[in-house]
């Protein structure tokens, strides 16, 4: 009985979904008119004196911004006075905003207060508007080398010096549906916009025939660089640093709760089964604020585990909206840590993607020093 109450489950909500293709295509429609009047240069794209780098996504949804955003950072940081700019999704500020002292996710957003807690030398910014927000940075910064935008692919109204496209392995733009009915955000002929393709969360031994397939999958246009990039996960970190009344040892660990707020969490989800024997999982929608209750459901959930030998694991962009007064109050005796990452290409790519990173910083710092000539 049980299993043709789901699979009644499953037929209503395909045909729920069906309902929806009408306004996928008028949606396709209205993103059409929109890239060919910027095409046509109807709508104008703005080009800044500094260089602009861009990674965005076809798909709505976690596909591996965040950690390509912070690759760029570690690659560029050294030698360069970097800024980020990022929409500062589910902030409760509004316009521009350059980060100072005692930030939070309510003035920020996860991921931009991530990067101002992670990187102590880079400007992190958040606006509405990428174009707005790039000229208050040039004003308010000085000697600005370089602007990252996180999430700004479908901001036309910015013309980047080097626009990097991101696709998760597991879910590839070339296998999705316009929103409502599917996640993309534009047709996928919009990813002839990308100097650079980079397919994200691929198995670290990545077989060239697979390769192969993606690329043909993909068909990238004449002069795209396409890489693939795998996760690589670091040790757990705590979410506070107060001491909790449990032993919180990661190692010989049974059961592992893991609460997630992110667009795909099964990379996390596979990695974790390795190291437990109990996987308990607690999936949240993207960016979802906890609430009391939310939070209290995690401490039960955690206290009924029969086992001692047990955690709870989270991600790095979900730990800064853990850490407040509240969600402290009500789990900081509990063992919770986060697990940080890091994006590492495979070795066929990492030079091709880092050179071309750098040419393109070059290439916008020469025309800023070509134009300061000028001008003088």
């Amino acid at each position: 009985m049980s299993f043709i109450l789901f699979c009644l489950y499953l037929y209503l909500v395909e045909a729920f979904r069906f309902l929806l293709f009408p306004f996928a295509i008028l949606y396709g429609f209205i993103v059409k008119v929109r890239n060919l009047l910027f095409d046509f240069k109807i709508l104008s794209s703005e080009k800044f004196d500094i260089p602009v780098i861009s990674v965005g996504n076809l798909i709505a949804g976690g596909s591996g911004k965040t950690p390509m955003v912070e690759y760029i950072i570690r690659l560029l940081d050294a030698n360069a006075n970097i800024a980020t700019l990022s929409r500062g999704y589910k902030r409760k500020s509004k316009g521009y905003r350059l980060a100072g002292e005692n930030e939070t996710v309510e003035t920020l957003g996860d991921e931009p207060l991530q990067y101002l807690q992670k990187f102590s030398r880079i400007n992190v910014a958040v606006c509405e508007s990428r174009r707005e927000g790039i000229r208050n940075l040039v004003k308010d910064v000085a000697e600005l080398d370089t602007v990252i935008l996180d999430d700004a692919f479908q901001h036309r109204y910015v013309k980047p010096e080097l626009s990097i496209l991101v696709t998760d392995y597991f879910k590839l733009f070339t296998k999705d549906w316009l929103l409502p009915f599917g996640r993309l955000r534009e047709q996928i002929t919009g990813r002839k916009r990308a100097d650079i393709i980079v397919v994200t969360k691929t198995p670290r031994i990545f077989s060239p025939i697979v390769r192969k397939q993606l690329l043909e999958e993909i068909k990238p246009y004449p002069g795209q660089l396409v890489c693939f990039s795998y996760i690589n996960y670091l040790p757990f970190e705590q979410v506070y640093i107060s001491k909790c009344e449990y032993t919180g040892k990661t190692e010989n660990v049974y059961s592992i709760i893991m609460v997630t707020g992110i667009g795909n969490p099964g990379p996390m989800q596979e990695y974790l089964h390795r190291l437990c024997t109990d996987l308990e999982l607690m999936e949240f929608p993207d960016h979802h604020e906890f609430t009391e209750k939310d939070l209290l459901l995690i401490k039960e959930k955690f206290k009924n585990l029969p086992t001692k030998r047990k955690i709870i694991v989270t991600t790095e962009k979900d730990a800064k909206r853990l850490q407040n007064a509240q969600a402290e109050a009500i789990l900081g005796s509990l063992p919770i840590f986060y697990t940080p990452i890091n994006f590492e290409f495979h070795p066929a790519d990492k030079m091709k993607f880092d050179e071309a990173v750098l040419i393109a910083i070059k290439s916008g710092t020469q025309r800023k020093g070509d134009l300061r000539s000028a001008d003088q």
